[in-house]
């Protein structure tokens, strides 16, 4: 994460303010989001939502977030917690929201755990669409999980890189 929003890791790793990621956020989009996130944070609601960035390496990704803010015992926004997955495959393949097997072609050869997410990206795109709570609920928790392990899987492989 810390390299998509171009912040420095230790920094990312030990908490930074969203102020310090709010930069990474590409300069059309950045209003908007930041504005989203201080809703979220003020009215504690969770939020979901797609943006792009512009990584350390000077690339454009796509991103989605899904996350809460977490509140003080005076019931100020105290921090944060969420998912980032890098969705960039999906804006530049996205062929519409219905899930079919010509859409999902350029998921040949990935890993299976980055294919799942880029399947559930494709499956929350629709189910958005249908008035169901429950059913969108249930969709981000997929990819909240989803998310998750692919963050853990990261983490294994970096910890071999040390070895």
């Amino acid at each position: 994460m810390a390299r998509l929003f171009d912040v420095d890791p230790e920094e990312a790793k030990a908490g930074l303010p969203l102020s310090a990621y709010g930069a990474g956020i590409h300069a059309a989009d950045r209003s908007r989001i930041l504005t989203t996130f201080r809703e979220a944070a003020r009215n504690g609601w969770p939020y979901v939502t797609e943006f792009r960035v512009i990584s350390a390496d000077g690339v454009l990704h796509w991103v989605l977030v899904r996350g809460r803010f977490s509140h003080n015992h005076r019931g100020r926004p105290a921090g944060g917690s969420g998912i980032v997955v890098d969705i960039t495959d999906l804006r530049t393949n996205d062929r519409g929201p219905a899930f079919t097997q010509t859409e999902t072609g350029f998921l040949t050869g990935e890993p299976p755990l980055e294919r799942a997410a880029a399947a559930a990206m494709i499956a929350y795109r629709a189910i958005d669409a249908v008035p169901d709570p429950g059913l969108k609920a249930r969709a981000e928790a997929l990819l909240f999980e989803i998310g998750r392990k692919l963050a853990a899987q990261e983490r294994a492989e970096q910890r071999k890189g040390f070895n």
